[in-house]
């Protein structure tokens, strides 16, 4: 195969894929506490016969963009935002312990406390957390649940479980295919004894949106100089097998 079409092949390719990781942080510009892909490309040598005179790029996801969104306030007891650092465990999809930020919480009719998607949040002992029929469920900063029984008292309040918040360190956690954060092995991290949550806010989105939109235009435009190139690598050879036949 000709280098230049497949040097123009493989950064077609790769502009393609570097438009999905921006795609989908604009899809996800409202989700609550998402956090934006990070895309990269780097170039690589082709290797071969002759001279390594041509590279060809390669594009990647290096890692997420872990910076904490604005906080939107929305006045309701089970929504949480996490402050700083810390990140809320919940049991994930495949049974292990995973982290999200996003504290759009509800109660299920199994009385358990679970994230908007229906996964379970984990209490400080590493068990789901279960609500028992209350008129009001209160949330303090430093995650503690306390309710007030139905048809109690109104100063009768019951502390029942306490949120599993952690603290890790930088670069700990990578996001994983389900979209939620996950450490080496699945190993669970301990709670962070620091970690504090705003009850009635939640925490927005950290995409921003103009530059994603601003790269997914530069990258479009790279994709068209790209399949130029492959058309012009098309017809170098088409004049080169003309001059040929002449011979």
């Amino acid at each position: 195969m000709d280098k230049v079409l497949y040097v123009a092949m493989t950064g077609a390719r790769e502009n393609m894929r570097a438009q999905q990781a921006h795609a989908n942080n604009l899809a996800n510009a409202t989700t609550t506490a998402f956090k934006s892909d990070l895309e990269q490309a780097r170039s690589m040598r082709v290797l071969g016969d002759g001279y390594e005179s041509r590279v060809y790029s390669m594009s990647e996801r290096p890692g997420s963009n872990m910076e904490s969104g604005t906080l939107m306030q929305t006045g309701r007891d089970l929504d949480i935002a996490v402050d700083g650092d810390g990140w809320l465990a919940v049991i994930g999809p495949d049974g292990n312990e995973v982290y999200t930020r996003n504290g759009a919480l509800q109660i299920n009719a199994a009385n358990q406390l679970v994230t908007g998607s229906g996964l379970p949040v984990m209490g400080a002992g590493g068990a789901p957390i279960v609500i028992p029929p209350a008129e009001k469920v209160e949330i303090a900063t430093d995650g503690s649940i306390s309710i007030r029984p139905l048809g109690e008292n109104a100063v009768d309040i019951a502390l029942i479980d306490q949120l599993k918040l952690v603290q890790p360190e930088q670069g700990a956690l990578y996001k994983g295919q389900d979209g939620f954060m996950h450490t080496d092995n699945d190993v669970p991290l301990p709670p962070g004894l620091n970690v504090q949550v705003r009850s009635g806010y939640l925490e927005a989105s950290n995409v921003n949106a103009v530059d994603d939109l601003t790269s997914m235009i530069s990258l479009s435009r790279q994709f068209e100089m790209q399949v130029k190139m492959m058309k012009t690598a098309e017809e170098n050879s088409s004049k080169a097998a003309e001059v040929l036949s002449l011979s």
